[in-house]
């Protein structure tokens, strides 16, 4: 498939998500769970019918292309699709279901391999259900398009001090004894001086950093886990069975428009989220998060978390 079919796919279906979504908030009960998805987290109605309309504008196109959403993995429309689509049809579902601004449509295309990964990322657009705000950048040209903030995008803030940052950390599946831990420290030095949110959306969360209302995001859930095995049945508990860390459609997007703007953005070990496969949300490929709209803000979140 030649680039210039990719833009045009993406945006419309970001669109055409963003109108389903908006619309059918008001035609189906937002609040209660309908399943579970396949990663194990709660499925709302909303979510079943942002998954359907994904399918019905998919495969109402002339493109061939794959698909691989939360609810029903990959599916492939048309013969030999060039790319893949990873997407997202509501990253912040609690937010969407409260009519809040935290949730966003989140769609990333990459090469359709055998293991496609976050680093071969294409194209990415994030689009706010709430507002209809959108940052869209692809490999094949420069710059961040975006619509609907009030200044130019990308707008990173110059912040270094941890007690002055504004930042959000990560709850959804997480012990709040073992995050206590972990940043309860560096919450009670910045909740005054700065400011703490948990938004429970990767993808909001990192695009606030893109627009300069951030400073920083954490989400270190996955990095205890692995450097402390013996948590598991702790993250299980609070996670209803399952492991819910960052899976790779939560980030797929939101990483590739982090590292266009300047945002230093990495694993909870420092490492690049490159390496991420795509199309698997196993624990193993599960992920933790540090981003920051500085290299020195991120190494002082880095050091200082209590891991």
């Amino acid at each position: 498939m030649s680039s210039p079919d990719l833009p045009g796919l993406v945006r419309g279906l970001g669109d055409r998500l963003w109108q389903v979504i908006t619309d059918g908030r008001g035609q189906v009960a937002s609040r209660y769970i309908s399943g579970v998805a396949a990663g194990g987290d709660a499925e709302f109605p909303i979510d079943a019918l942002a998954e359907a309309a994904a399918w019905e504008y998919i495969t109402a196109q002339s493109v061939p292309v794959a698909i691989y959403t939360e609810g029903h993995g990959l599916r492939l429309h048309g013969e030999a699709p060039s790319h893949v689509l990873v997407v997202d049809p509501i990253d912040g579902t609690r937010g969407a279901a409260a009519d809040l601004e935290m949730a966003t449509v989140s769609i990333a295309a990459a090469r359709f391999t055998s293991a496609p990964t976050i680093g071969d990322v294409e194209y990415a657009l994030l689009k706010e259900i709430k507002t209809g705000n959108f940052l869209y950048a692809d490999a094949h040209s420069e710059g961040i398009a975006a619509a609907g903030y009030p200044g130019p995008v990308p707008a990173l803030s110059s912040t270094v001090d941890p007690e002055r940052m504004f930042w959000s950390i990560e709850f959804n599946g997480h012990p709040m004894e073992l995050m206590r831990e972990a940043y309860g420290h560096l919450v009670d030095a910045s909740a005054n001086r700065g400011a703490v949110y948990v938004f429970n959306s990767a993808s909001f969360s990192i695009s606030r950093i893109i627009t300069g209302q951030m400073d920083a995001y954490a989400d270190v859930g996955n990095r205890i886990l692995k450097d402390r095995p013996g948590t598991e049945a702790d993250f299980r508990r609070v996670g209803h069975g399952s492991i819910l860390h960052l899976f790779p459609y939560d980030i797929a997007a939101s990483v590739f428009l982090a590292k266009r703007a300047g945002v230093t953005i990495t694993d909870g070990y420092g490492a690049t989220l490159d390496s991420t496969l795509l199309l698997d949300i196993r624990a193993s490929n599960q992920r933790s998060c540090i981003a920051a709209s500085t290299p020195k803000l991120h190494d002082a979140l880095l050091s200082g978390i209590r891991w």
